[in-house]
């Protein structure tokens, strides 16, 4: 039988969700990949388990991680039910939907039918009676937004879910998305975009956007899907996200002129008592505006590097200097 850790919640940082009441952990655990049904549900169950141990307190799914689609939920639901159960009111647990589910035309996007629909199928699978967070996953470009966006305030209402997020929303999209919800009484809690060091659009007005419209923000892919850590510095190993057919790093997006970056950026990390992974978390939380680093794993050590972050969260401005120098390719 599980019995959480004591001392889970002496190290994390917790940090507050734009202008709400909220706090999330700097470190947040995603279930995009290794929760599904190919993957060992041993190896999955130890990971939840050593998270929670560490203080990761908020759990990010989507109706459709696995592979396949809606089995990660149902790992979740498995080690939940088996382990977890007794520490619900101690969790964040988030989930999606705007991703094709089903065929049909209420499968995908982002009317009413579906987001509710999809978030009725999330709960049986979960084995949940309300998830913390519920997100629209992505924009839909022929659904009215006040449509999508009184769905989530409906969902809240119904009590679903607690909070009401979006993802992979641009700045403007965010600030009308942002303004239907506060209308409605339901504000917009929190954005989930892409960020890392190698994809740098959240920066082009999407920061200030959050900041001006007091939404948290929770970063997904910080690492690069793997690019920056030292896993890739000797080729692509064996079963890496860049090896496994259903991935989303290929190989080609392993370049040299890539690698020759994450040699610098790594004796950089090196130099400041950091792994790679390390400093490039720090890199993305340096922001007011972000407020948790979503991190995916394939064991359990990789969650203990995360969660060390927060031992030393400071950059300089000689090293950020630095980083702008390495990522331009220019000499360290």
């Amino acid at each position: 039988m599980y019995t959480p850790a004591d001392n889970r919640y002496e190290t994390m940082q917790y940090r507050r969700c734009g202008r709400s009441g909220l706090r999330l952990p700097a470190i947040s655990l995603g279930l995009w990949h290794n929760f599904g049904g190919v993957d060992r549900l041993e190896n999955s169950r130890a990971m939840l388990r050593r998270a929670f141990d560490l203080g990761i307190t908020h759990f990010d799914l989507a109706n459709n991680y696995g592979p396949p689609a809606g089995s990660a939920e149902e790992t979740f639901g498995q080690i939940m039910a088996q382990d977890l159960r007794p520490w619900r009111d101690e969790m964040i647990i988030s989930s999606k939907a705007g991703y094709y589910m089903w065929p049909g035309p209420y499968g995908e996007w982002g009317s009413r039918k579906y987001l509710i629909s999809s978030l009725d199928q999330s709960l049986r699978r979960m084995k949940l009676d309300y998830v913390d967070i519920f997100y629209h996953h992505r924009p839909d470009p022929d659904t009215p937004l006040e449509e999508t966006m009184g769905a989530l305030d409906q969902i809240v209402r119904s009590g679903k879910a607690l909070y009401a997020g979006i993802s992979n929303y641009r700045p403007e999209e965010t600030r009308r998305a942002a303004k239907i919800l506060r209308d409605l009484g339901t504000p917009c809690l929190i954005h989930q975009p892409s960020y890392s060091m190698f994809n740098r659009w959240v920066e082009d007005g999407l920061i200030d956007t959050l900041n001006d419209e007091g939404i948290g923000g929770i970063v997904f892919s910080p690492l690069a899907q793997g690019l920056l850590t030292d896993k890739y510095l000797g080729g692509i190993p064996e079963g890496s996200r860049a090896s496994k057919a259903h991935g989303f790093l290929r190989p080609e997006h392993v370049t040299d002129e890539k690698l020759a970056k994450v040699e610098k950026l790594n004796a950089l990390a090196q130099g400041r008592g950091q792994t790679l992974a390390q400093l490039a978390l720090v890199w993305v939380l340096r922001h007011t505006a972000v407020t948790s680093a979503l991190i995916g794993a394939s064991r359990p050590e990789q969650i203990d590097d995360a969660v060390g972050t927060v031992a030393n969260l400071a950059l300089s401005a000689d090293e950020l200097a630095q980083i702008e120098r390495i990522l331009a390719g220019e000499a360290a």
